[in-house]
């Protein structure tokens, strides 16, 4: 199928605090989702190895616990991380939604990406969420332990001391008494981050499932998917290489890497488009599979263990034999960006809710689709919100280039009016690059400085403003701080942004 005709706004995150976008607006959105689940629930021609799709996707449903495949299924992901406001509020979406249309929403929780954001922040202080020695060297996330009890115990002393001065008690001291419960059991930061934040989603009244995806990456119908992807791996990669270039040309943008790079295509060697993980080591690389003749690929471990990934196999079959491999070997094939997004919207839910940079990935992702599987992409939807720091809404921002230019009209200002219209008109007069022009232009800023330096009365309140906008701006830079852990806020003004979105699908 040719890459589809798309047409995508431009999205902006909102500049105003408590401001929000939702797109498609709800009632498309609703709409979508009903076609999106009848769509794929109807597409028995379209077959992922030999299974067709509608069966893979009942069969990775019920996996997950979804078992109703009538009811539809809304969901949303992340890295498994300390995400802001404008995250959060796609499951706040997703619950929204899934009451009007009897649905069930999900979150997807990525704990195979390499960690990030896993700093507690409030203005003035930075905590790691964990003690884990591994947080800064792990290549994902899952490899890094939760805090100790002792480790959680000092964070609710400095953040609780910060917030005696906030007026209100910032939501993730209940996430970090979740954390000190979970403590008492071994597990993986993500794990226990996934199920504190829940546990706070679930006092304000959100009903979502929340999944960390390491065990789905062992389910039989995402190996189906992953043997499919990897016997088919020249045409995987063409389609893969042709729906980023097709995304550039349509954005203009010039460079091979962004929104990431094309896979690697060799004469007899392909790059997959997932993560080799060595469970045993937690080392990671990319892999490639090389041609085994007959069209079949070949996936040769380091020790010398290989996988033959036939496109003639049984795909159950298949998927068995892969699973027992990668077991005892003890190795993971996870998704990378576009291939995780594909088995999202193909394999399980009838809407997918992305952010801003999801829904740029996912217009690569829809080309991908439609080239590789032949059909009209399933549609998707982006949302973000704005939620500052409590103590920075109403307050003014510092216009530092305003003060700035205050100060360079006051400095102009010092030698009078007229004698400065005496120095401009000599440089005026003088030919250009010529010695006189360039001494009449020294000449005028020599007496500037001299004026300067006399340490005029207006001059000295006004290098007091500059200091004072210079601290009120390095202020502003952490209160107006979009990235800031999104229970850092109050619980009220959480439960109003869950209002809006309900008001909003009402």
């Amino acid at each position: 199928m040719p890459a589809p005709a798309l047409d995508y706004p431009e999205w902006k995150a909102p500049a105003a605090d408590g401001d929000l976008i939702i797109w498609p607006d709800p009632a498309d959105f609703l709409a979508q989702t009903r076609d999106n689940h009848r769509n794929l629930s109807n597409a028995t021609d379209v077959r992922i190895g030999t299974v067709p799709l509608p069966e893979l996707r009942r069969r990775m449903r019920a996996w997950i616990g979804h078992v109703d495949d009538a009811q539809p299924l809304i969901a949303t992901g992340h890295q498994s991380e300390l995400y802001h406001p404008g995250v959060w509020v796609k499951d706040a979406l997703t619950n929204a939604a899934a009451r009007r249309l009897d649905a069930r929403a999900y979150h997807f929780a990525v704990d195979t990406d390499s960690p990030k954001h896993l700093n507690l922040r409030w203005p003035g202080r930075a905590e790691p969420i964990t003690d884990d020695p591994a947080l800064a060297t792990a290549e994902w996330s899952a490899l890094v332990d939760a805090p100790s009890p002792a480790h959680v115990q000092h964070l609710e002393g400095q953040l609780g001391n910060a917030a005696r001065s906030w007026g209100y008690t910032p939501a993730a001291l209940d996430v970090l008494a979740s954390l000190k419960r979970l403590a008492l059991e071994p597990t993986s930061l993500p794990v226990a981050v996934t199920n504190a934040t829940h546990e706070l989603d679930w006092s304000l009244g959100l009903r979502h499932h929340a999944l960390v995806l390491s065990p789905v990456w062992l389910a039989e119908p995402y190996l189906v998917f992953l043997h499919h992807v990897l016997a088919h791996a020249r045409r995987f990669a063409t389609d893969y290489n042709a729906a980023l270039g097709d995304y550039r040309s349509a954005h203009r943008i010039r460079g091979a890497t962004r929104p990431m790079p094309n896979v690697s295509v060799f004469d007899a060697s392909v790059e997959a488009a997932f993560w080799l993980d060595e469970l045993s080591t937690g080392r990671r690389a990319r892999p490639s599979v090389f041609d085994a003749g007959d069209g079949a690929f070949v996936l040769k471990l380091t020790g010398g263990d290989e996988f033959v990934f036939d496109p003639a196999a049984d795909a159950w079959d298949a998927a068995g034999r892969l699973g027992q491999w990668l077991r005892t070997n003890e190795v993971r094939l996870s998704p990378r960006a576009l291939t995780l997004t594909t088995f999202f919207r193909l394999l399980l839910a009838d809407n997918f809710v992305h952010g801003i940079g999801g829904g740029r990935y996912d217009q690569v992702t829809d080309r991908l689709i439609a080239r590789h599987v032949g059909i009209e992409p399933p549609k998707f939807a982006v949302t973000t919100a704005t939620l500052f720091f409590p103590q920075a809404v109403g307050r003014t921002r510092a216009c530092l280039p305003c003060v700035a230019q205050e100060g360079h009209r006051l400095r102009h200002a010092l030698i009078g009016a007229g004698r400065k219209r005496e120095l401009v008109a000599a440089i005026d007069a003088a030919p250009r690059h010529s010695e006189r022009r360039r001494a009449a232009f020294y000449d005028m800023h020599r007496q500037l400085d001299a004026a300067e330096a006399a340490g005029h009365p207006a001059l000295r309140k006004w290098e007091q403003r500059l200091r004072e906008a210079r601290e009120h701006a390095a202020e502003d830079v952490q209160l107006f701080d979009r990235e800031l852990f999104y229970a850092i806020q109050p619980r009220e003004r959480l439960s109003g942004m869950i209002e809006r979105y309900d008001a909003a699908f009402a």
